[in-house]
């Protein structure tokens, strides 16, 4: 009795259409598993801002404000409350020597760094031509949690308080605003609300949560839809 088997020939067009399949389907495997990634990395980074602004508020017996913090104070009180943060003073290149998670930037006008500009790093969401975004809202204290993530705050008087997060990190990219830096405010209640919210005053989904925008601020809005719209990840 004659036993049937594959021969050479079978075999090889066989493994031969197994690796057109792998081919065609692995990159979208490996983007499907990044962005599902980044989307777990955002909740991460969201619940570790709100814990750590919950134990802040919780030991001085009221809610922080914006208005209780002049220029660049809310950094210094707001660090404490993450477990061994790296401390990247005002960012930009005042952050090269205190450690690889701070990242660096180009220039400086002064010496408390007020003008230290992110320049090279930080794209808008449109990611048009490459066209930078603006440093304005990361500029006044920064530091790097454990985890590599990277907390760029705005707090440049008596005006808002944001606070902006890099979820994998300065040193690894895109390093594109709604993509994978997300920015949150801080209310006049105490509470941290992701941008893109009504509340936030940066709603409008056409300049600052956009593929077209051009406005230096465009992915500043994105926050609130990446953490609630299914569908924000697959334009990502």
């Amino acid at each position: 009795m004659m036993k049937k088997a594959f021969t050479l020939a079978e075999v090889l067009i066989t493994l031969g259409i197994i690796g057109v399949v792998a081919a065609m389907t692995l990159p979208a495997l490996i983007e499907n598993n990044k962005r599902a990634e980044l989307q777990s990395q955002l909740k991460v980074a969201y619940s570790l801002l709100t814990q750590a602004l919950t134990r802040m508020n919780s030991d001085l017996g009221y809610p922080a404000t914006p208005e209780e913090y002049i220029f660049r104070k809310f950094k210094d009180e707001y660090i404490k409350y993450f477990d061994n943060a790296v401390d990247c003073k005002w960012g930009g290149i005042h952050a090269t020597n205190v450690s690889v998670l701070c990242g660096k930037g180009s220039y400086v006008t002064n010496e408390n760094g007020s003008t230290s500009q992110l320049s090279d790093v930080y794209n808008t969401y449109s990611n048009l031509s490459g066209k930078q975004s603006s440093s304005t809202l990361f500029d006044d204290g920064q530091f790097a949690l454990k985890n590599g993530m990277l907390v760029m705050i705005e707090n440049s008087g008596a005006g808002p308080i944001y606070i902006s997060v890099d979820i994998n990190g300065i040193n690894k990219r895109p390093n594109i605003w709604g993509y994978d830096v997300f920015t949150f405010k801080l209310m006049s209640d105490g509470k941290l609300l992701p941008m893109g919210m009504p509340e936030t005053g940066y709603a409008n989904n056409t300049l600052y949560c956009s593929k077209t925008s051009t406005n230096e601020f465009n992915g500043v809005g994105c926050t609130q839809k990446a953490l609630t719209d299914k569908s924000y990840w697959d334009g990502v």
